[in-house]
């Protein structure tokens, strides 16, 4: 009888040891209750993007020169047939933020969004008389982000919309593991030449206020583990003899217990 009370004791002891308040997201968040929101999100054209621009109109003869070959990347064979995918070349913007197009020469497109480029291109194509009725089709060729850390599932992934939130992209890579800060969540982004980390708690309605939230192209998301991972960490790489040794007291302690009870 005594040596079940132990073991039901020392269960509680160890699952007691996280505590809902530390996984459960958006805790402080009202239900049925409707929140305005406070960020009209656009993604901004950067240095390093590389962009696809299709222009067609009533005469397809007379959008030719303004669009990209299709070209056909090989990817394997299968039974001896050759596999590949046709995808359009697109138009890296430069260091400096500008593309050059087609007979309407260079072009600064950084800091504009795709819709701002879009009316800008059929503009000049009306107002040099090239195109009467453009239609323009801009999007991101090498939109991605990264996910790391303490996830299901790290890595890079392409996103083939203009919007994706942090929690989707957590959502991506399969969702924090249940040794995953919730409270440490880092976005590390760089822009303009400059490298920003800012840090969220998952826990908090507050998350939805973050500058972050709406991830940008190439922002890589970062989940620190908590102290039993680093724990853990440190066990498997035999760095700490403390940790060991202390592990070894309370199981002898425990044992002892275990013992004297079942006398």
């Amino acid at each position: 009888m005594y040596l079940k009370e132990a073991l039901l004791c020392l269960v509680v002891l160890f699952t007691a040891c996280t505590s809902p308040k530390e996984v459960l997201y958006l805790q402080d968040v009202e239900p049925y209750k409707q929140q305005e929101i406070e960020q009209k999100y656009k993604v901004i054209i950067h240095s390093d993007d590389l962009l696809s621009i299709m222009v067609n109109c009533k005469e397809p003869e007379l959008a030719l020169p303004f669009n990209m070959p299709m070209v056909t990347y090989q990817l394997g064979t299968t039974g001896g047939v050759l596999n590949g995918q046709q995808r359009v070349l697109g138009y890296l913007v430069d260091a400096n933020g500008d593309i050059d197009f087609p007979i309407l020469g260079k072009m600064h497109v950084e800091g504009l969004t795709r819709m701002q480029l879009t009316d800008q291109i059929k503009e000049k194509l009306i107002e040099g008389d090239l195109i009467k009725d453009p239609i323009v089709t801009v999007q991101f060729l090498n939109y991605k982000i990264s996910v790391m850390g303490e996830v299901a599932r790290p890595g890079s992934f392409n996103i083939s919309g203009d919007r994706i939130t942090l929690l989707e992209a957590l959502s991506m890579a399969g969702d924090l593991t249940i040794y995953g800060k919730r409270d440490r969540v880092a976005v590390i982004r760089e822009k303009d030449g400059k490298r920003t980390i800012l840090y969220h708690d998952l826990r908090s309605a507050d998350l939805f206020k973050s500058p972050c939230y709406y991830l940008q192209q190439n922002d890589i998301v970062y989940v620190e583990p908590n102290k039993a991972k680093a724990g853990q960490s440190g066990i498997n790489q035999n760095n700490s003899v403390g940790v060991w040794l202390s592990g070894i007291s309370v199981l002898a302690s425990v044992i002892s217990l275990i013992v004297t009870l079942s006398k």
